[in-house]
C-alpha cells in the first residue's frame, strides 16, 4: 500500500486519467474539427502518462510516450537558459532516472488550444516525488506544452514548467528575477 502525503491527491489511476480527459472536454478551447478534439484528448492522456513515468524515474516508458521534435525547446522549472533539442542518450536517460524517483502524479488541465497543426496544453502537474537528493515532497509545476503535427504524429516542440503553483510574494519574485537567492 502506498503512503500518501496528507495534502496529496494520490497517484494517477486509469480512472483519474479518464476523468482528466473528460473534464478537459468541458474546458473552453478553440478546435478546428472533431479530429482536433480527439487529438487533444489523446495528447492529454499521453501527457498524464508520460509525466507519471518521468516522476517515477521510468525513462524507458517516458521515452516511449513522447515524440520530441528536433527543434524542441525547454524552459526548465529550475530556471536558467532555454534548452534546445533533447539528449536522449542512454547515459542522459540513466541520470534522469536517478534524479527523479518514486513519484505520484495527477494532471489538472487548465486550458487547451488546438488547430489542425498545433495543440497547446496548459496544465498543473500535481506531483509528490523524490527529486535529486531531496526527500519525497510536493513538486507541483505549472506547465505549458506545445505540440506540432508532423505527418500523422504529434511532436512536443516546447515545454515551459515553473514551480510557482503556490505563489510567492512580490519580494520573493523580485529576488528570483534578479537571479539572487533568498539568503543573499
Amino acid at each position: 500500500m502506498t503512503k500518501h502525503h496528507a495534502n496529496w491527491p494520490g497517484t494517477l489511476s486509469r480512472r483519474s486519467a479518464i476523468t482528466t480527459v473528460a473534464a478537459a472536454s468541458l474546458t473552453p478551447r478553440f478546435c478546428a474539427s472533431v479530429a482536433a478534439s480527439d487529438d487533444v484528448a489523446h495528447l492529454i492522456e499521453r501527457a498524464a502518462a508520460k509525466n507519471a513515468a518521468f516522476m517515477r524515474g521510468d525513462m524507458d516508458r517516458w521515452l516511449a510516450l513522447v515524440r520530441i521534435a528536433s527543434d524542441f525547446t525547454l524552459m526548465q522549472p529550475f530556471g536558467g537558459p532555454t534548452s534546445h533539442g533533447f539528449d536522449a542518450s542512454p547515459e542522459r536517460l540513466a541520470k534522469l532516472s536517478q534524479f527523479f524517483k518514486n513519484g505520484e502524479t495527477t494532471l489538472e488541465v487548465v486550458q487547451t488550444y488546438a488547430s489542425d497543426k498545433l495543440v497547446v496544453l496548459v496544465m498543473v502537474e500535481r506531483q509528490y516525488a523524490e527529486v535529486g537528493s531531496l526527500p519525497k515532497q510536493d513538486w507541483s509545476l505549472r506547465v505549458t506544452e506545445i505540440y506540432r503535427k508532423d505527418g500523422s504524429e504529434w511532436q512536443l516542440v516546447h515545454r515551459h514548467a515553473d514551480p510557482l503553483v503556490h505563489g510567492v510574494t512580490l519580494q520573493e519574485a523580485a529576488t528570483i528575477a534578479r537571479g539572487r537567492r533568498k539568503d543573499e
